[in-house]
């Protein structure tokens, strides 16, 4: 198996200008939408329906939710609404991953050119930054992550 870049990116704390201008120096070819609930007016541009239309035009993109790598409501209210601890976060979500068995459902060659959208402006306590590190496991470090 060769090598798959993959990129990361959150579309809070940024202009559509910023979010779309590193989508495209990127070379991104798809965006992989890994939020739950993609569909929130919060989202302003990042909309599901508004965010496909964008990122065809705007960047010659393709556009695709994939909530299987998306935290349960569950898991994002114990850490967002209730303000939880991210190692407990963290656990939970990996423990998701390793039960829902992603790394089987998706073949490597999917991710390549592609971008994980998320909301959180930073990788950091994002779980789009996790779901590459468990990818990134279980495909024996094929992916090269790079957050936008």
């Amino acid at each position: 198996m060769t090598g798959i870049n993959l990129a990361t990116i959150g579309f809070t704390k940024t202009t559509a200008a910023g979010f779309f201008d590193r989508l495209k120096s990127a070379g991104v070819k798809k965006v992989i939408d890994v939020r739950l609930h993609n569909t929130s007016q919060l989202a302003g541009f990042a909309k599901a329906d508004d965010l496909s239309y964008f990122l065809k035009e705007i960047c010659g993109t393709q556009y695709v939710h994939q909530p299987l790598l998306a935290p349960t409501d569950d898991i994002l209210k114990a850490f967002k609404r209730d303000k939880g601890d991210w190692s407990i976060y963290e656990n939970s979500f990996m423990r998701l991953m390793e039960q829902r068995r992603v790394e089987n459902r998706f073949k490597p060659e999917m991710f390549d050119d592609g971008c994980l959208l998320c909301s959180e402006d930073k990788p950091h306590h994002c779980h789009r930054r996790l779901v590459c590190e468990y990818l990134n496991v279980k495909w024996s470090g094929t992916i090269k992550v790079r957050h936008l």
